[in-house]
């Protein structure tokens, strides 16, 4: 059996990755691709319970190394239970997020090396990468507003810190980006969502022709 498609969308908040990856799953579907569409941390009962540990907004939260330490153990698990078989199977994986957002948060914004973080993903997750990952790179000031719209004024623990954090990971996944062409897509998303939907089509095609 052909093994599967590995598509990762990432971004900073309010990028718009979210729909972007249920648009992706409707077309992959109605083209008869069988897809999964799953999120990062999550897409597992035991990621979503560290999921929730990570983004919850009581106590005092924690420190970019335990951060980046359970991202890391909730992505262990998603690529054991879910991706690697569903990739295994034939199954194109749709994830919003993967361990370029630890790379962009924990590392970029919140100062560990992207070594340390590297390794971490080597031990837990064997070094897995997407096929390709969609980098959906929108202004701040869009950004903030469509975070604005989604959240109603009950941001997560991440995405409710200051504008210069977001600004490092912004940079942080810019950075990535133009180091490791061969993976990456750049998609401008601060059009509407069908327009970014075309574009987002266009690099699947371009970089892996008719599917």
């Amino acid at each position: 059996m052909t093994r599967g498609k590995f598509i990762a969308f990432e971004g900073g908040e309010g990028a718009g990755k979210s729909t972007q990856a249920r648009l992706l799953a409707q077309a992959l579907t109605e083209r008869g691709i069988e897809c999964v569409v799953t999120r990062e941390p999550g897409g597992t009962p035991g990621a979503e319970a560290i999921r929730t540990l990570l983004l919850g907004t009581e106590g005092e939260g924690w420190h970019p190394r335990a951060e980046a330490l359970l991202f890391a153990a909730a992505r262990s698990d998603h690529v054991e239970r879910l991706i690697g078989p569903a990739l295994e199977a034939g199954k194109w994986v749709i994830c919003d997020r993967f361990v370029d957002s630890s790379r962009a948060y924990q590392g970029g914004a919140g100062g560990l090396s992207d070594a340390d973080v590297l390794d971490l993903h080597r031990v837990g997750s064997q070094g897995l990468l997407p096929d390709l990952t969609l980098l959906v790179e929108v202004r701040p000031g869009v950004a903030e507003a469509r975070a604005s719209a989604r959240d109603q004024g009950s941001s997560d623990r991440i995405g409710g810190r200051d504008a210069a954090y977001h600004a490092r990971v912004a940079a942080a996944f810019a950075r990535i980006a133009e180091a490791e062409p061969g993976r990456f897509a750049r998609i401008d998303g601060n059009n509407n969502s069908e327009r970014v939907f075309g574009d987002v089509l266009g690099a699947l095609q371009s970089r892996f022709g008719a599917f």
